[in-house]
């Protein structure tokens, strides 16, 4: 146990540092990350709306656990744990290693550009399935080494697990590492699908509106001061260039490089003579970078083949999956850094080295720091935003609710003005229909809600009135406006709420709404078995987790007696 507190420690100082004011009062609103105090469970939730489920399960699991840990404070666990597991779990993985090689890969985990990216990016799932690697990694070789699946493995994979591509990384990685002839392959594989289960079905539902707008192109591995491939080996690469730190755009980025590449050469071959897993890992780390890189280089193919191939645009953000390079980094650099230590065994300067090894990362990736330099922050919702949340839960009348300015993201200057996508959606008791369409650098990426569209359509109408009339034919029973977003198209309704800044309209009911909504018995089913097979993993997951803490419980009571 002891071997194991100095490295979480650290990782908790490294979390604490990088978070900064996004750990203050409020929610951490940026880009994709949307947590709203009390997140309702509607239809769009469960992946059964119109729209295709980019959100299954980690908005149904918010939902659900918003009513036992208030929102607030949950996304400041996630945050912080987050960071602190993917930190403690690298050192777990090289728990053989001298205590310098664990705080260094510690720091390469917790202070990589991957982590800080995809924080300021809002990709908080990714997050997870990133902290999730390397303990899947560790409960995959104990399982491969003929020995019992650590307790943990399974609430590890379900947290790993809670988006598309955060399900494909920590699936990947656990079937890689765990699976082994006569160890029961068939139910590792069968668990992984389980937890799988909400997105692969509801995906599959809305397969035809993803390969639509798969969008490689814009999406591809960018490049910072490094060529998009070397960017790649570092674990950056993201295709928003706003939410790259302003240091991987100099020197440093090279100095990052070459850093990492001179630990992991100098530990290569003593990780790979001793590691009976280095094909796999080798294996997941070239899956990793391979699909990063292929995204960088061929996106016209991809997005041609995308038409054809379901389930490929999942891949168009293609630097998602580069946690799966992340084992072959964690060991050959802990291998690297003892390599290190032994030429300089006996010597003053090998102290010195070791501290050098911790803090380079950092040292290199300075505007990590403080909330990634002012880039994320906390922020709290307008009380209006409460006060017509709660008007609409008082309406009776039928219908969704549309959301204007008809535009996807916002800069509210309750938020410092930091870009996110709208979250009044989130706010609402009912499912809400919003322009889905992405501006990116000039290029337009259509949504993939054909619903949305069609509510476009509606709001090109002449006049208000007939704005409304088609609108009401498409099920949509209320319109809210947010006026300090920007222009938006009038509509006519009935107000329910009007403070000066959010307008809420109960649009004209029309005899020939369309209440195709309800989806299909056959689809109804197939999600109902999804989410039941999830839900299952979910309590098996949550006895494993109190069983686990019943046990460290004991033994530290048993610890104190004697």
């Amino acid at each position: 146990m002891r071997e194991r507190v100095v490295p979480t420690l650290w990782a908790g100082v490294l979390a604490v540092l990088m978070l900064g004011p996004a750990l203050g009062p409020g929610f951490v609103l940026t880009y994709d990350m949307v947590w709203v105090p009390d997140l309702t469970l509607t239809r769009d939730v469960l992946g059964l709306g119109s729209g295709l489920p980019r959100a299954v399960p980690s908005d149904a699991v918010v939902a659900v656990l918003d009513e036992i840990v208030p929102g607030l404070a949950l996304q400041k666990l996630v945050l912080v744990g987050a960071l602190v597991a993917a930190g403690a779990g690298a050192a777990e993985l090289v728990r053989d290693r001298s205590l310098a090689a664990r705080l260094a890969v510690v720091s390469l985990t917790v202070w990589s550009p991957y982590a800080a990216e995809r924080l300021w990016m809002g990709h908080w799932p990714m997050l997870l399935a990133y902290a999730a690697v390397p303990w899947l990694v560790v409960a995959g070789r104990r399982r491969a080494a003929g020995g019992p699946s650590p307790v943990w493995m399974l609430p590890v994979l379900v947290a790993g697990s809670l988006s598309a591509s955060a399900g494909l990384v920590a699936g990947a990685v656990l079937l890689a590492t765990g699976l082994r002839r006569g160890r029961r392959p068939i139910l590792l594989a069968v668990t992984v699908a389980a937890v799988n289960a909400p997105w692969l079905v509801t995906g599959l539902i809305h397969s035809s509106q993803a390969a639509a707008a798969s969008g490689f192109e814009v999406f591809a591995l960018r490049g910072d001061a490094l060529p998009a491939p070397l960017a790649a080996l570092s674990l950056a690469g993201i295709w928003n260039t706003s939410v790259v730190p302003a240091s991987r755009d100099g020197w440093l980025a090279w100095a990052a490089l070459a850093f990492l590449v001179t630990l992991a050469v100098a530990g290569f071959r003593r990780w790979w003579t001793n590691d009976e897993q280095r094909v796999a890992i080798l294996a997941l780390w070239a899956a990793g970078l391979g699909v990063a890189v292929a995204g960088w280089a061929a996106p016209q193919a991809l997005d041609a083949l995308a038409q054809d191939v379901p389930g490929l645009a999942l891949i168009r953000d293609s630097s998602r999956l580069l946690p799966l390079c992340l084992p072959l980094l964690i060991l050959t650099i802990a291998a690297g850094v003892d390599a290190l230590g032994d030429r300089l065994r006996g010597t003053a300067p090998r102290w010195a080295a070791a501290v050098v090894v911790a803090v380079a990362p950092v040292a290199v990736l300075p505007d990590a720091a403080w909330g990634l330099a002012g880039g994320i922050g906390a922020a709290d919702y307008p009380a209006e935003w409460h006060q017509a949340g709660a008007a609409l839960a008082e309406e009776s009348a039928p219908g969704d609710v549309l959301v204007l300015p008809w535009s996807a993201y916002r800069a509210p200057a309750w938020n410092a003005h930091r870009p996110v996508l709208d979250p009044l959606p989130r706010m609402l008791p009912r499912p809400s229909v919003t322009d889905g369409d992405l501006v990116i650098g000039g290029t337009t990426i259509p949504g993939e809600d054909r619903r949305a569209s069609s509510a476009a359509e509606a709001l090109a109408a002449a006049d208000p009135q007939a704005r409304a009339s088609a609108l009401s034919r498409l099920g949509i029973g209320y319109a809210i406006t947010d006026r300090t977003a920007g222009e938006a198209p009038r509509v006519a309704g009935e107000v329910v709420f009007d403070d000066g800044g959010l307008l809420l309209q109960r649009l004209p009911e029309d005899s020939d709404a369309v209440t195709a909504q309800e989806a299909h018995p056959a689809t109804l089913v197939a999600a109902t078995g999804a989410w039941a097979a999830y839900v299952l993993m979910w309590l098996v997951a949550t006895t494993s987790t109190v069983l686990l803490l019943i046990s460290m419980a004991r033994r530290r009571t048993a610890r104190v007696r004697d």
